[in-house]
């Protein structure tokens, strides 16, 4: 958003306005004093000096200065979304919600085994509210046995273009599938499974209170399938849910309320091993990097670690048509301008989402930011102290890892997309700030469950479930201890 369009002026006589001395004291009324054109008595014109002397000083001299200028304007241009209650919750404890009264059977989107990639992928486009599709055997069966999401779509896009790092015992299916592929063959779900290696499918009574809920994502688990008690699947309850009710509602439930107003540093959620793409990389460099981490979206830096924008598995939607699969040789900025363009077409307005936050935000501005840009993780900033009496945030000398150039970089067929400046080039580029590290909704569920007293598994698990074999050889493990920011270009 532009700066100046923030102004504040004056009436329309503003540039007319002085300051005068104070009317006269008038006895009798208006109209004697109009036609007399004198004020009875003698009475002594104060100048101006004088009339300045009995005002008050100026507020300005007084103000402290709580906000840098980066933090005032950052404030302004992306304010925190207000809150919707539901009334239905007032007065109610959260662990006496029931988890079926946070879900909808509008959610769930059926596809079977043997139903094809292409089938399955509309499926999924058009079910914009879950952003995902449960699999099951057959079409009589009612009980679900995998999902197709993004992630899995973006594994079967890397496959078929031949970009994907497949293990050794995977090289020959990989294989398989991109030439059946290439030769319009229906690729049925039950193939590519193997490809699409995912976390636990976990499901839960609809009965079963939000204790429960939280305890499972809080242990890093995306989302759960909920069922009644005739093993019908009534609803799909993800951790972005959850969150948007702890949100809206948390005015109810005063020990997560409580937590709003405290700073990111203050409660201690995040992380600073961070995994990050150059923004002039090619954008199969992020695909592969979630592809391998288990990702569901990647930080793009430009060359001095500021963050630009933001690449999720969800945009590879605007990979799905043959004639869109050129961008995959151009840059990551480009492809960023590309998904603005589109959301701009589809919502009628520009549009700029912002994935960052410092460690001077509260949760509170984190949590209305994740909800807002619907994402499963805010990037963290390096930021001026708002304050003169507080320190500046230490630089947290995360250790840059430069991978050599790997085989996803090959130039794929087919005409150019209209090249943009390098990222370190485009206005606005050292606006957000340096990447020190990143906070997930993993991270403030957690946090909500240990704050009530409940006992949360280590995210970990779940993470290395996702984590796909990496063919890098020069890569940092995230599970290391100390701060590692690992930049693929």
């Amino acid at each position: 958003m532009d700066p100046n369009a923030f102004s504040f002026r004056g009436g329309k006589d503003s540039k007319e306005t002085s300051i005068s001395p104070p009317p006269p004291q008038r006895t009798g009324s208006s109209s004697s004093l109009h036609k007399s054109g004198h004020v009875l008595g003698h009475s002594h014109r104060s100048s101006l000096a004088e009339n300045l002397r009995g005002l008050p000083p100026s507020p300005r001299n007084q103000r402290h200065p709580s906000f840098t200028q980066a933090a005032l304007q950052e404030l302004l241009n992306h304010p925190p979304a207000p809150r919707q209650h539901n009334p239905r919750f007032a007065g109610r404890d959260w662990r006496d919600v029931a988890i079926g009264e946070l879900v909808s059977k509008d959610d769930v989107s059926w596809v079977e085994m043997d139903t094809s990639v292409q089938d399955a992928t509309m499926a999924l486009l058009k079910n914009t509210s879950s952003n995902v599709v449960i699999i099951r055997e057959n079409a009589t069966s009612t009980v679900p046995v995998s999902t197709f999401d993004y992630n899995d779509l973006n594994a079967y896009i890397l496959v078929v273009v031949g970009l994907a790092h497949p293990t050794d015992d995977l090289v020959e299916l990989y294989d398989s599938i991109a030439k059946r592929a290439q030769a319009r063959d229906n690729i049925p779900l039950r193939d590519i499974q193997p490809i699409c290696r995912k976390e636990s499918l976990i499901t839960l009574q609809g009965d079963e209170d939000l204790a429960k809920a939280i305890e499972v994502f809080g242990s890093g688990v995306h989302r759960v399938l909920v069922r009644n008690h005739n093993a019908e699947v009534i609803g799909i309850l993800s951790q972005l849910k959850l969150l948007e009710f702890f949100w809206n509602e948390g005015i109810n439930f005063r020990v997560i309320d409580e937590l709003y107003p405290k700073l990111l540093r203050e409660v201690g959620v995040g992380s600073q091993q961070i995994l990050a793409v150059n923004a002039d990389s090619p954008l199969t460099e992020a695909l592969n990097l979630m592809n391998q981490e288990g990702l569901s979206s990647v930080a793009v830096v430009d060359n001095a670690l500021n963050v630009v924008g933001n690449i999720s598995t969800a945009d590879v939607k605007l990979l799905t048509n043959s004639s869109s699969l050129p961008l995959l040789q151009n840059s990551c900025m480009h492809f960023i301008s590309v998904i603005l363009t589109e959301e701009g077409v589809e919502k009628g307005k520009d549009s700029f989402p912002v994935f960052y936050v410092n460690p001077y935000s509260t949760l509170a501005h984190t949590v209305a930011k994740l909800v807002a840009t619907r994402s499963h993780r805010m990037w963290i900033v390096e930021s001026a102290s708002p304050s003169p009496s507080a320190p500046g945030t230490p630089s947290l000398g995360p250790t840059v890892f430069v991978p050599t150039p790997s085989s996803s970089q090959t130039s794929l067929p087919g005409s150019h997309f209209p090249s943009v400046p390098p990222a370190s080039t485009l206005p606005g580029s050292h606006l957000s700030g340096r990447l020190i590290g990143v906070v997930t909704l993993t991270d403030i569920l957690n946090l909500f469950a240990r704050s009530t007293g409940l006992n949360p598994s280590d995210p970990s698990e779940q993470r290395a479930r996702r984590r796909r074999s990496s063919s890098s050889s020069v890569r940092p493990s995230i599970e290391s201890a100390r701060a590692s920011l690992d930049i693929r270009r």
